[in-house]
């Protein structure tokens, strides 16, 4: 036989080859951000940039930018079949250019648009992208990733920090908004969390987005840290540097929906490429924005490899995904008429569905110790439940029905609360069907529904020692927990994000005393492991009174595994001092109370009292034992035993 020659030419490592386009036409190239996007090469001794993009329905695609007066003749891409990405590499480009693609469609249209899978992109309102290189991040941070493979959300404490860096903190009298870059943030929050007692900081809105108010919601470049703070190398300063401190790290990411932004995914090759096509599957009405096409094997790619970019390249500790509620409705936010019905006829996204377990198991699979968060508003079952058993395989679930019913208790007028007393007590009617996290967010701080010392009743003290029993209740309740910025010192006006928070206020001695009791809730929930090593299991957790209805007075006990170091709660949600006050013991153990909210440092009037209680034979509460126990107003003690 005849040798032929091959004439098929090598493909260099950097260069899209055959597999990498069968991979990704799958839906399974988990690392195609490598090679996708702009990339610093050198070919045949030359440096330059290899250019990658997903365009299958465009006439012709050039990269266009600084280097080559924005001028599409200039540098055409190559086309490469099957899959419609077009590559280009381009010699003497250095680090720092700007660029873009320029899509010429098929009506002969020519449409510019910033890089998908860029690093990094110019500062807004400025929407090109910029080339840059990521692959030598400095990272220092091995104790900590060794430590995060055996980290167990179930087992662990969590309470979360949740942060918009841009509004936490700013230099005052500068010309610009006064941000802090990401590693004078890094240092001063690092300071804040540790000193105050969390264990995580979820970061809002860190994928580059043209709009400040939306928060970082509305993402124009999901592999891009907003350049807002500073370089895509100082945004891994402040991962780093958090790490070093023992602090986590979560991001917002948002998978739901993307903007309408011409630079953006939207129509990106001149026909709906990232959306569904059907703008009755593709659009949400209510918001303005695009929804993700995941019956498309390389949008599910583009996705599911960018959540992975977080947390491979970037060491980030879990996303929290936001809007999930979005995705598995097709109804969502849509009248009759606006919307499509599955193949049975049902409401139920099933690409969105497989698209979560696909999600979850590669970034859970390939990431110990990582956590996957659903901001998930509906009763959809099994969120954390294992995908092969017919869950989402996410790893925790934000519970919305728990935030809902405890801020409408807590608006309540002390006197109206013996009438929704169950308010608080049926969270553990379903506490154990989801890995839950309890929420107080930012969504609850914005848009006229008040910060949340201003949703409390009353007057003066009435507020603060309203509040400082919800935090109570909410930190010793089953559940990891999550608390928006500026609510731990009880900031009076709601959160905006054109401002820094209202540090000032911690001149005074109220909101000072809010901060030094959510700081010792803090650290009693990381300290005790009855707080949270049987979160999931109901085993660890025990009503000793939940109908005290008529006193709202709600008693209750953690274990721990080994049921040494229990805690006792008390919390007290009236104004009404109980001298005559028993409660109820399962055994009769020697009682320390190692919390209480009367103490001067939160505000309390400092009445002294013992530390030690020793419980008696006498039934209360429907235990054996009991002891006496003199209940301030809106008083809260935790003791151990």
């Amino acid at each position: 036989m005849e040798n032929k020659k091959s004439t098929k030419k090598t493909v260099q490592s950097f260069e899209i080859g055959e597999l990498d386009q069968y991979l990704f036409g799958q839906g399974n190239h988990y690392e195609i951000y490598q090679k996708m996007g702009a990339h610093k090469v050198t070919v045949d001794g030359q440096e330059g940039v290899y250019f990658a993009v997903w365009a299958p329905h465009a006439r012709r695609v050039a990269v266009v930018g600084d280097f080559n007066e924005w001028d599409f003749e200039a540098n055409y891409m190559e086309r490469q079949e099957p899959m419609g990405i077009y590559t280009l590499f381009i010699p003497g480009i250095r680090e720092g250019d700007l660029y873009k693609f320029c899509i010429e469609t098929q009506q002969g249209k020519r449409i510019f648009k910033a890089d998908p899978f860029a690093n990094y992109a110019e500062l807004r309102p400025g929407t090109a992208s910029i080339v840059t290189d990521i692959s030598h991040l400095k990272w220092t941070d091995d104790a900590w990733m060794e430590m995060r493979k055996t980290w167990n959300s179930k087992e662990h404490p969590m309470s979360i920090y949740e942060v918009h860096p841009g509004s936490w903190m700013r230099h005052p009298g500068t010309e610009d908004e006064g941000f802090y870059t990401y590693r004078e943030f890094a240092e001063a929050v690092a300071k804040y969390v540790k000193d105050m007692g969390y264990t995580h900081v979820e970061l809002m809105g860190m994928a580059e987005h043209p709009y400040d108010g939306s928060w970082g919601y509305q993402v124009t470049g999901y592999y891009a840290p907003t350049s807002r703070y500073g370089t895509p190398e100082d945004f891994a300063y402040m991962i780093n540097y958090l790490h070093r401190n023992n602090i986590g790290v979560i991001l917002d990411w948002v998978p739901a929906h993307f903007p309408r932004d011409a630079h953006g995914l939207a129509d990106f090759d001149g026909t709906p490429t990232f959306e569904y096509a059907d703008p009755r599957k593709g659009e949400h009405p209510d918001w303005g924005t695009k929804i993700f096409d995941y019956g498309k094997p390389e949008v599910c790619n583009f996705l599911i490899a960018n959540a992975l970019f977080w947390l491979e390249h970037f060491h980030v500790d879990g996303l929290r995904v936001d809007a999930v509620a979005s995705m598995l409705y097709l109804d969502y936010g849509k009248q009759d008429g606006q919307w499509v019905a599955n193949k049975y006829g049902g409401n139920e996204n099933l690409e969105a569905i497989e698209f979560f377990k696909h999600l979850n198991s590669v970034a859970l699979g390939r990431n110990k110790g990582a956590v996957m968060i659903a901001e998930e508003s509906t009763a959809w079952p099994k969120v954390t439940g294992a995908p092969e058993d017919g869950g989402l395989g996410f790893s925790l679930k934000w519970n919305m029905g728990w935030m809902h019913d405890f801020t409408e208790y807590m608006k309540l007028d002390p006197y109206f609360r013996k009438n929704a007393h169950h308010m608080m007590t049926f969270a553990m009617q379903y506490a154990y069907s989801e890995n839950y996290i309890l929420v107080l967010s930012h969504d609850e701080v914005v848009h006229l529904k008040c910060s949340m010392i201003n949703k409390m009743p009353g007057l003066g003290f009435d507020k603060y020692a309203n509040l400082k029993a919800g935090y109570a209740f909410m930190m010793c309740h089953p559940g990891k927990k999550l608390l928006f910025m500026g609510q731990d010192f009880a900031q009076l006006r709601e959160w905006s994000e054109e401002r820094e928070l209202d540090w000032f206020l911690l001149e005074e001695p109220e909101h000072q005393q809010i901060q030094n009791w959510y700081r010792a809730l803090l650290h009693l929930y990381k300290k005790n492991k009855a707080m949270y090593e049987l979160d999931t299991d109901p085993a660890g957790f025990e009503w000793v009174n939940a109908d005290d209805i008529f006193r709202s007075i709600y008693s209750f006990i953690r274990h721990s595994k080994d049921n040494k170091k229990n805690l006792l709660v008390v919390c007290n949600f009236t104004p009404m001092e109980r001298r005559d006050y028993r409660v109820g013991v399962p055994r009769r153990k020697q009682m320390k109370l190692v919390l209480n909210s009367d103490d001067v440092e939160f505000g309390g009037k400092g009445e002294p009292r013992p530390l030690l209680y020793k419980p008696v034979k006498q039934e209360c509460d429907g235990q054996k034992y009991s002891f006496a126990y003199p209940l301030p107003a809106y008083g809260v003690a935790v003791f151990e035993f």
